[in-house]
């Protein structure tokens, strides 16, 4: 082949290999508020189905939600608000700002203000646990990050899974043996974002973050608030790996890298802060130290990466997808600390509309097939399901105002102990579910005092 044609198909091939895809179309980056609106797409240029997207929009507003969004390729596809919530309504993150404090850790060790091998006592100073001096050392940012500092998550009243005080903060295990979904030592990581730069945690954020996506929150007392717009910016800011329109922000590849895939073996379902979905096993926040088989949302892409808080504050996003997923509202009917059946259940609908199929039905089992004994029952009930039980099946329990007491991996054909300790009396119901989180059934039990 003479040489000027062979130069010209190795530029052609250059061309094609650069040029992106119509599936891999490039990301749009709203202006700021002040500079003008946020492009949209119809879903049904993409091919989604708006039949299911109706039913989609009905089934969260039948479940406490205030505002939904949905971002395709950075462009809105879904923006609905409920009741008088609108646009410009504030809201609070809860635990889906633990995810936007791991990028500002990320930031802090970025500018060398800090390193996630550092000892927290070098920040904070000696003493800011009540831990053994030698045992406090061994606790870094990297253990905060990963929930992995070995302190006790269940420390006694008055204080909580929440609390600072040293005197709260109580040696359990050495760090980096134990995960456990602990909020106290990861408040303390603004402190030390903080006293590493100087500034307040509000400064810190607005100058080498939010600013530059155009977010207007605020930290309140350790916890954000902000619009849902806000909440869509910075995940999609994560849907590009740290970057935004073109300009590099969390540079340090490395960082995103460990930020968004298991940070431990512990819980593989855990980077740094953020919830990692299609992973093999995981752990949930709670007293117990239960590994549950599977992802934790069965119903979502694999590839999906969560910020989740508290009463259903959520952040979801599908790199391969490119979607950016943002819901707001009060407990969508299972109130708990970050992943809840509400997860399964909103990507069992939603996924219907992405790949514009019917609804999958739920399956259900009568409570016939089943027993739950003595009842009533104290310290301990018996739960049999029968041998055909599928694979990964769970047994939750319920208080009567639907908050989740307990959840437990279960086997059928054979009898699983299911422990009341730390129940009032009084009545309760125990779910049986799949491993997608699906209620198959329902029984009532009744706890009766000690």
């Amino acid at each position: 082949m003479h040489k000027p044609l062979l130069s010209f198909f190795l530029a052609l091939l250059l061309v094609l290999v650069a040029a992106p895809s119509r599936a891999q179309t490039a990301l749009y980056f709203p202006p700021s508020p002040a500079d003008g609106t946020w492009a949209t797409t119809s879903p049904q240029s993409l091919g989604w189905c708006q039949p299911q997207l109706d039913s989609l929009l009905s089934f969260l507003g039948r479940r406490n939600t205030k505002s939904f969004l949905v971002l395709k390729d950075g462009r809105l596809v879904v923006e609905r608000y409920y009741g008088t919530y609108t646009a410009d309504s504030i809201w609070y993150w809860a635990s889906a700002g633990k995810s936007l404090t791991a990028v500002l850790i990320g930031l802090a060790q970025q500018d060398g203000l800090l390193r996630l091998s550092d000892s927290t006592s070098r920040t904070l100073g000696r003493g800011w646990t009540s831990a053994p001096l030698a045992k406090e050392r061994l606790i870094t940012v990297r253990h905060q990050l990963t929930m992995t500092t070995g302190l006790t998550d269940t420390p006694p009243p008055p204080c909580d899974n929440e609390s600072t005080a040293a005197a709260c903060l109580t040696y359990r295990a050495d760090a980096g043996t134990r995960w456990a979904y602990h909020t106290g030592p990861y408040r303390l990581l603004q402190d030390v974002v903080a006293r590493a730069s100087g500034l307040t945690l509000n400064q810190f954020s607005t100058q080498k973050l939010t600013s530059r996506l155009g977010m207007s929150g605020l930290w309140v007392n350790d916890v954000y608030y902000s619009r849902a717009r806000d909440m869509a910016r910075f995940g999609l800011f994560v849907l590009a790996r740290g970057q935004w329109n073109g300009t590099p922000i969390l540079t340090d590849t490395s960082y995103f890298r460990q930020m968004t895939t298991p940070s431990q073996s512990l819980n593989r379902s855990y980077g740094y802060l953020w919830w990692l979905n299609g992973q093999p096993s995981h752990k949930l926040p709670g007293p117990q130290q239960t590994t549950f088989q599977g992802p934790i949302i069965p119903t979502a892409p694999a590839d999906l990466i969560a910020a989740l808080g508290k009463n259903d504050q959520k952040i979801y996003v599908v790199p391969n997808l490119r979607l950016v997923v943002v819901r707001q509202g009060k407990d969508a009917g299972n109130p708990t600390l970050a992943v809840s059946s509400f997860d399964t259940d909103l990507w069992r609908y939603l996924m219907a509309v992405v790949n514009c199929r019917p609804l999958a039905a739920r399956p259900v089992v009568p409570p016939s097939a089943w027993q739950v004994y003595p009842n009533p029952a104290a310290g301990v009930a018996q739960v049999l399901l029968p041998a055909t039980a599928p694979a990964g099946s769970q047994l939750r329990v319920l208080d009567m105002l639907g908050r989740e007491r307990w959840k437990q991996p279960a086997a059928g054909g054979t009898p699983n102990a299911l422990p009341l300790t730390g129940l009032a009396s009084g009545a309760y119901v125990v779910q049986w579910l799949d491993q997608a989180g699906r209620i198959l059934s329902t029984k009532r039990l009744v706890v009766a005092a000690q």
